[in-house]
Formats: C-alpha cells, sequence, structure tokens
C-alpha cells in the first residue's frame, strides 16, 4: 500500500494493573491491515504487534511508566509514533471469600449470596474481593465505587436459575423503555437519566466465569411476570402483534448478567462471561467502560447479546470472541417516544478485533431513538454471524445514526434497513436519519452463518432508507470491498431502496 501523507497515531490509551499495562490506540486513517507496530517501554522495545492494543506483564507495581508506539511500515512519507504514560496500582489485599468471616463454599450447591455480598461491601480502594477455584452459587449482587472483583481460574460466579433470587426489583432498561426489572446477577449504579455517574471506578477481572440461570431462569421470569400482567396483556388484543412474540412484554423483566447504571470508569477483563437470562453486558447512561479479552456465550438463550452500551459513551470492546443466542454487540439509545424525549445518545463507540464464532453479529439499534453517532470498527470478523455488520430501526423510531466507520473487517452482510419486530409504542413525528457512514477494505461473504450452523445464501449489501423526502438512506460510501466465498461461487446481488448518494468504489466478486 502506498501511502504519500504523514501516518499519525493518536489517542493511546493505557489500562493498568499492580504488575501490567494494557495499551490500546485508535487505528491510524489509512494504515493496511498488516502493518506491524512496536512497543516501547522507556525508549526500550518492548515487542511488536499487527493489532491495536498490547499487554506488557510482568511490571512493578505502583511505578510510573513511559511508552510509545510506533509503526513499522515504511510505506508512509512520514511516521509520527504516539506516547502514553501508565501508573502501575499499588498492589491490593484480597479479600478470600471462603476464609473468615465469609466463608463461601464453592461446591456449586452451597447459595452464597450472604457472603459475598458482605465480603463486596467490605471492599476498600485497597483491597479485591477474590474468588478462588470453584463454582460460588449466588443470587443477586450489588457492587459500589472503587472496588475490584478477581475471578482466579476455574473460578466461577454462577448465578441460580430461580427467579427470586433476583429480587428486589430494581429500575433499569430493556428494549429501549425504562422500567422496573428483576435485579441482574451483578448490579452497578442506579438509574436515573436526568443525572450523571453514581458508580465509578469499579474492575471486573481474573481467568474465572461470570455466568447465570440463563434459559431455565428466563424462562421462570417471563412466566411468573405474564402471570402478573395477564390482564393488560389480554386489554392490548390485536397490538400485541406489534411485539416481536407474545414474550416480548412479559420478557423484558428478565436479569441482566451485568448491569451498569450512571456508571463510569468500568473495566471487564479477561473472564468468560455466560448465560445471562437475557442481555449479558449491558450499560445504561454510562461513560467510560471498557472490555477485553472476555469470551461470551449464550447459545440458545432468547435475546442473548453479548454486549450492548444503551445511552451510552465512550465505551471500548476489544479481543473479545462472541458465542451469543442473539447480537454480539448492540447499541442502543432508547425507544420511541420515551428515547426521543430523553434523548441521550451513543456516542464515540470503539469496536476492534473481535470475533463471532456464533451469533448475530454487530448491530446498531433497532432501538435508537436518543440517536448514535462516531462509531469506528476495525480489524472484527463477523463472518460466522447471521447478521454480519446490520444498522437498523423502523419508521417509527425518529432518531438517527450517523458517522459509523468500518474497515479491515468480514462479515457474513452488510445491512441498513427496517425491521418489522419491537415495534409497539407511539411513533415519532419524522422518522430515523442515517447518514454519512464508511466500509473500507471489507470482505462480505454474501452467505450468513445459520442456527443449526449452516451456510445460507444471501444479498450481500442490503441498504434501504425510509420513504419519505429526507430520510432516504445517504452519503454512505463501500470502498475496495471484495464479496463472495470460496465455497460456492455464485451471482451476488446489492439490493439498493430510498437512497441517496451512494458511492461504491472499488468492488470486486470472488
Amino acid at each position: 500500500m502506498s501511502c504519500s501523507k504523514t501516518m499519525r497515531i493518536e489517542n493511546i490509551y493505557g489500562l493498568s494493573t499492580e504488575d501490567s499495562a494494557t495499551l490500546f490506540w485508535e487505528k491510524p486513517e489509512g494504515a493496511a491491515a498488516d502493518w506491524e507496530y512496536r512497543i516501547f517501554c522507556h525508549g526500550e522495545l518492548k515487542g511488536s504487534t499487527r493489532k491495536t492494543h498490547y499487554t506488557i506483564s510482568n511490571l512493578e507495581a505502583q511505578t510510573a511508566y513511559s511508552f510509545r508506539v510506533e509503526i513499522a511500515s515504511t510505506a508512509a512519507e512520514a511516521v509520527i509514533g504516539g506516547t502514553c504514560e501508565v501508573k502501575t496500582g499499588k498492589k491490593k489485599e484480597r479479600l478470600d471469600v471462603t476464609r473468615p468471616p465469609y466463608n463461601a463454599v464453592g461446591d456449586g450447591t452451597v447459595l452464597n449470596t450472604e457472603a459475598l455480598q458482605r465480603a463486596i461491601d467490605d471492599c476498600g480502594r485497597d483491597q479485591a474481593v477474590y474468588l478462588p477455584a470453584g463454582v460460588f452459587l449466588t443470587g443477586a449482587l450489588r457492587l459500589h465505587s472503587d472496588m475490584e472483583l478477581y475471578l482466579e481460574e476455574n473460578a466461577v460466579l454462577q448465578g441460580t436459575d430461580r427467579a427470586e433470587d433476583y429480587l428486589p426489583r430494581i429500575l433499569s432498561r430493556f428494549e429501549g423503555t425504562e422500567l422496573e426489572c428483576y435485579s441482574s446477577l451483578l448490579n452497578l449504579g442506579e438509574l436515573d437519566h436526568e443525572s450523571g455517574c453514581n458508580c465509578k471506578n469499579v474492575l471486573i477481572r481474573g481467568k474465572g466465569t461470570i455466568a447465570s440461570g440463563g434459559r431455565v431462569l428466563a424462562e421462570r421470569v417471563i412466566a411468573s411476570e405474564r402471570e402478573r400482567l395477564k390482564d393488560y396483556l389480554a386489554s392490548l388484543g390485536e397490538k400485541i402483534k406489534e411485539c416481536e412474540k407474545p414474550e416480548t412484554i412479559p420478557g423484558r423483566v428478565r436479569p441482566r448478567l451485568i448491569n451498569m447504571s450512571n456508571c463510569q470508569n468500568v473495566v471487564l477483563s479477561g473472564v468468560t462471561l455466560k448465560n445471562g437470562a437475557s442481555w449479558n453486558v449491558h450499560m445504561i447512561y454510562s461513560d467510560s467502560i471498557i472490555t477485553h479479552d472476555c469470551t461470551f456465550y449464550s447459545e440458545g438463550v432468547w435475546n442473548g447479546d453479548g454486549w450492548d452500551p444503551d445511552s451510552s459513551s465512550n465505551c471500548t470492546i476489544f479481543n473479545c470472541t462472541f458465542y451469543t443466542g442473539d447480537d454480539s454487540i448492540a447499541i442502543k439509545s432508547g425507544k420511541n417516544p420515551e428515547g426521543n424525549k430523553i434523548n441521550r445518545p451513543s456516542e464515540h463507540i470503539r469496536i476492534f478485533d473481535c470475533r463471532c464464532a456464533f451469533g448475530h453479529g454487530i448491530t446498531i439499534g433497532s432501538e435508537m431513538s436518543g440517536g448514535i453517532d462516531d462509531v469506528r470498527i476495525w480489524d472484527c470478523d463477523m463472518s460466522h454471524s447471521l447478521c454480519g455488520i446490520e444498522i437498523k430501526g423502523t419508521k417509527k423510531r425518529g432518531g438517527y445514526v450517523r458517522n459509523v466507520h468500518v474497515e479491515d473487517c468480514s462479515a457474513a452482510r452488510v445491512m441498513f434497513h427496517s425491521v418489522g419486530y419491537n415495534d409497539d409504542g407511539i411513533g415519532h413525528p419524522v422518522p430515523p436519519v442515517f447518514e454519512n457512514c464508511s466500509f473500507e477494505r471489507l470482505h462480505i461473504l454474501g452467505e450468513y452463518y445459520g442456527d443449526g450452523r449452516e451456510w445460507i445464501p444471501c444479498e450481500a449489501i442490503e441498504l434501504c432508507g425510509f420513504d419519505v423526502p429526507g430520510h432516504e438512506l445517504k452519503n454512505i460510501v463501500f470502498r475496495d470491498i471484495s464479496i463472495g466465498s470460496e465455497r460456492k461461487s455464485r451471482k451476488q446481488t446489492l439490493s439498493l431502496q430510498c437512497c441517496e448518494n451512494i458511492t461504491f468504489e472499488r468492488l470486486r466478486c470472488i
């Protein structure tokens, strides 16, 4: 690749523990997928990578380190590296939950909710709640500011499959509407769309697993809620058909695996996240949520999304793998009419070096009534997915999706469109606006990975705006795109409706 301009690395960020630092940075504009980055510490070369993140281990606690990241490529006329100062943390006292005064039992049968909550409540700024190897059965737990939860390898924080263990209900948001939901397994912050953050500086890390009751828990919650709402559901009559399925409304109160409301500076690192009764990691009205080196499992769970920023800003996820029952990643900002009124967008979202092994891929919407802006996605593999990269809404949503930029990714397909499900609620006076997005250096298969793990042919690109003047899909660029699969050579189809100023440059069928 030739380049006639200066390449500059900007926006380098650092996360630290007492003995390591993880650096990550924005992919420079125009950088090739195979460019190498070199990482220096106090001028000494520590390593190199073709990814836009790097972890340095075996550091000293409470020590300041100066890092520099440089591009090794000589394709640019000039290369300007970036720097980052990181100070490692203090070595923390571990509150071992199996020791007095907590005495939790990791045998998978003893219910440890009270013991674990006591350890969490006791945890101070310089301490960490520590789970050794074992299966620690629990109900809902509530974390607080300035704490760490550490799961050792082979430690499992296992939520029960009993609905009563996720009481009391908390104010939350699901599918764009604020309502009282069952408590999640891990609960951070309290929901308030009129205020800022009320839970800050939480670290959840280790090599263990955080799991919940999955499909069984979901079915039990839905059955209980259907009975509670039976008169209301009956009163809806034919309007119930506006929902995705009969379980949609009673299913909205299901607990998440991890719920963050009005949170700031939360890091999830290294853990396996498994079998929430609905979405797994959900951050609402939050800022600066970082997730990296995690694996998500929720196959067979309806609405089993992996990672969902909802009216949240500066959220970053990288080096994660998904085996999910629904969207791997879903960016949201509320649903009409409430989402229009609250009007809190999701913005400044970064997704890179992530892989979908099974699931729906990366989606934006369909709840996007508060707006979605400035999303960058790079170096992701969404080929083994149902939807690839999907931007969706309904005509009733209002709001906008703009400035979504995707590069150096593979995907089953790319879709901008209106969907027919989850369409209850009073409509906004005007349709949404989808505009100003780009897709560069993508490989699009034109076939998706179905629920039975079979490959099914589909349109490689579907672009559909709204049939109201001024609300067409507009200013979309596809550049350096290859379409097709090595499994089967066939005719590829691109579908365009209600579009304006769509640019295709250098498309190639394979």
